[in-house]
């Protein structure tokens, strides 16, 4: 398959490693943070961090949108699921996502009508067919979802769908990028870019990391191939004492982006001033609002929202996962009390999370459990 089977090729893995190898050789230890939750799983699906060098060191980041939403949100939420007019709409990976005392699957299971979607464009055709209810969606993402969540809302608009609003916590990827960046002792390299964001942003947002931080960044896809020559990519800008932001994920991202999912997000969103991140704190303008324009689909303008701080369980460690200043296996519950079917915090949850991606292929020390081959 095209774009597929190319980029899994097991000799141009090995040619890679082989170059890899030889350019580690000449250089102190490197340490590189895969930005996106899906790079994490994919190096550890396929061993790859058991293929590298032993002086490459591969730190995981905040980018899985479920993982970074505050407790207080998901608070917020299920508060507004438990009205009995409202069906609260969702994707599957945030049914579990834990609040301070229960979940919207809990929530569910007490009576409310959750319901998980696909799309929004699934949930406003749900409000459709239910005009007596009130359908909410639950949008999370970073940009890579916040365009759909936004024809949407277009959508709603054009149709008059009085019933539909949008519960939005869409999340940003340039500013926890400068928090960790900001963040004293930082220990990086380099920087592995998300995939699936910079297909809609493009690889410019990112220049700021080269010019003003001085490390080098590339966009890199999700198969084995593309994440061993993004590496391949940065040791070779270290050696040659370059410091640059490049584009290995050229198949799918432009430099500019995706000027029509851009044009979306500006019309129907504008940046909050501030929004909390789990682990990181309040960022400015990290994240997304429901423009004026379309407050009548705003549910923080229709329904009561809470918006109470939540602090996150103290036997939890996902914070310092997030900021990739502690690995899974070093929380003091990773793999006891806190495993994919009883999640303590969001990293255990989320498809894309860090801790579920270590929990999940039986990474539970530094070194993997058994040996890793390229296939």
């Amino acid at each position: 398959m095209k774009y597929v089977d190319e980029f899994r090729d097991p000799e141009a893995a090995r040619r890679l490693l082989d170059e890899i190898a030889a350019q580690a050789s000449d250089q102190p230890a490197r340490k590189f943070m895969e930005v996106c939750g899906g790079h994490t799983h994919a190096i550890y699906r396929h061993g790859l961090e058991a293929l590298l060098p032993a002086s490459i060191e591969l730190i995981h980041g905040p980018g899985c949108p479920v993982c970074v939403i505050p407790m207080g949100r998901v608070d917020d939420a299920i508060a507004v699921a438990g009205i009995d007019s409202v069906t609260m709409c969702c994707f599957g990976d945030m049914l579990r996502v834990p609040g301070k005392d229960s979940n919207l699957l809990e929530a569910k299971a007490r009576g409310a009508d959750v319901r998980v979607v696909y799309s929004p464009l699934d949930a406003l055709a749900l409000a459709e067919r239910l005009p007596d209810r009130q359908v909410v969606f639950l949008a999370v993402g970073f940009e890579t979802t916040a365009p759909s969540t936004a024809v949407t809302l277009v959508q709603a608009r054009r149709r008059d769908v009085a019933n539909f609003s949008v519960f939005c916590n869409h999340v940003t990827i340039v500013p926890p990028l400068k928090a960790i960046l900001d963040s004293p002792g930082l220990d990086l390299d380099g920087f592995l870019g998300p995939g699936h964001v910079s297909t809609v942003i493009g690889t410019r947002p990112y220049r700021f990391v080269a010019e003003h931080y001085g490390r080098p960044l590339v966009t890199a896809g999700f198969e084995p191939v593309d994440i061993l020559q993004a590496v391949q990519m940065l040791l070779k800008q270290l050696a040659e004492g370059r410091c640059e932001i490049e584009n290995q994920y050229r198949r799918v991202v432009s430099d500019d982006g995706n000027k029509r999912a851009l044009q979306l997000l500006r019309e129907a969103f504008v940046v909050r001033p501030h929004f909390e991140w789990r682990g990181l704190g309040f960022i400015a303008q990290s994240a997304l609002a429901v423009a004026p324009e379309f407050s009548a689909w705003d549910a923080e303008e229709r329904f009561a929202v809470p918006g109470v701080r939540v602090a996150d369980p103290k036997a939890c460690q996902c914070g310092e996962v997030l900021k990739g200043a502690l690995r899974p296996w070093e929380c003091k519950v990773f793999g006891t009390a806190c495993t994919p079917e009883t999640p303590i915090g969001t990293c255990m949850v989320s498809s894309e999370g860090a801790c579920a991606a270590y929990y999940n292929y039986g990474r539970y020390s530094s070194r993997p459990r058994i040996a890793v081959h390229a296939r």
